[in-house]
């Protein structure tokens, strides 16, 4: 590690610790130096709980693979459930949690290599844009290039969810996470602030939900495009729609274009294929990253698809 790097390092503020699943890789590979401090459990940030209008509280110490596994988020928030099943592995989702989910660090090699300097780490530059950006975004919307790792970000921001945090109520994911411009940072928690639990509006009646991703291996991958998509049929048009793509931006992002493009219109293959083609409306890949528009065109499609056959009486 070069002398700057040290220097940067050692001026680490003190870092939180849950389950720890990202940290600890972090701390391995000497990336993260700062001193630790154990996140306190109380009641209220564990497990799931339900109000009389059927609206869900997600505490922020919940295991992912709690999430994943129950059966009534699975009916109320299909969207959720199914990308808590999707991403790790067995294993990690058993131990990490859903605030560390929604709180953990770049997935970037250049800053998870500790002799690599970068944004997060105090340097001027990314050195990922000029250098290998495969993974990186497809929506360049701020100085880094690297996609935001959270997979359920992705899912609560579809469902609307707000983040209760020891010193704020009412987060927005995007109030959270930011707009993408900010290189600097991978969310927007003060020091000192800890996200407490995860808040979710009531369920809509006869709503249908899916996630799916692509990965470059079939299991225990980040996702190279991510989809999470909620839609209401009513008289064979959609009524309500929520389409939110991951692994495409530094933030999940809500892609308002194909809502728009289906939003009212009959429930067919056409309005399918124009939503997909709006799916893509300001993509800014970069040199390496232009397979991802591929990836999340195709994405859509099968989404919308299966939620057709669904309608159909297929599934």
């Amino acid at each position: 590690m070069n002398a700057r790097a040290r220097a940067i390092t050692a001026e680490q503020p003190a870092e939180l610790r849950a389950a720890g699943t990202d940290l600890s890789e972090r701390r391995r590979s000497g990336v993260s130096r700062g001193r630790l401090i154990d996140v306190q459990s109380s009641p209220d940030m564990k497990g799931v709980a339900w109000d009389d209008s059927g609206a869900a509280r997600i505490g922020a110490l919940t295991s992912i693979a709690e999430v994943a596994n129950d059966p009534r988020v699975a009916d109320a928030y299909p969207g959720l459930a199914g990308a808590a099943k999707g991403l790790a592995t067995p294993q990690i989702r058993h131990v990490a949690t859903v605030g560390g989910n929604l709180a953990q660090r770049s997935r970037c090699w250049y800053y998870r290599n500790p002799q690599t300097m970068c944004l997060k780490k105090g340097d001027p530059i990314c050195p990922a844009r000029a250098g290998n950006h495969l993974y990186g975004v497809a929506f360049d919307l701020g100085p880094c290039v690297a996609p935001h790792p959270s997979t359920l970000a992705a899912a609560l921001l579809a469902y609307d969810a707000t983040v209760m945090t020891n010193l704020r109520a009412m987060l927005a994911i995007t109030d959270l996470l930011g707009d993408g411009s900010n290189g600097l940072v991978d969310n927007l928690l003060q020091p000192g602030e800890i996200i407490k639990s995860v808040h979710l509006p009531p369920p809509l009646a006869n709503e249908r939900a899916l996630y799916k991703r692509a990965i470059s291996r079939s299991r225990a991958e980040w996702p190279l495009v991510e989809i999470v998509a909620r839609a209401t049929i009513s008289d064979g048009s959609f009524e309500l729609l929520r389409l939110v793509a991951g692994g495409v931006a530094p933030v999940p992002l809500r892609l308002f274009a194909a809502e728009a493009a289906a939003q009212g219109a009959p429930v067919n293959q056409s309005t399918i294929a124009e939503m997909a083609n709006q799916a893509l409306s300001g993509a800014m890949p970069l040199p390496m990253t232009r397979y991802k528009l591929a990836l999340m065109k195709g994405l859509v499609r099968d989404v919308f698809e299966r939620l057709l056959l669904a309608e159909c009486g297929h599934e």
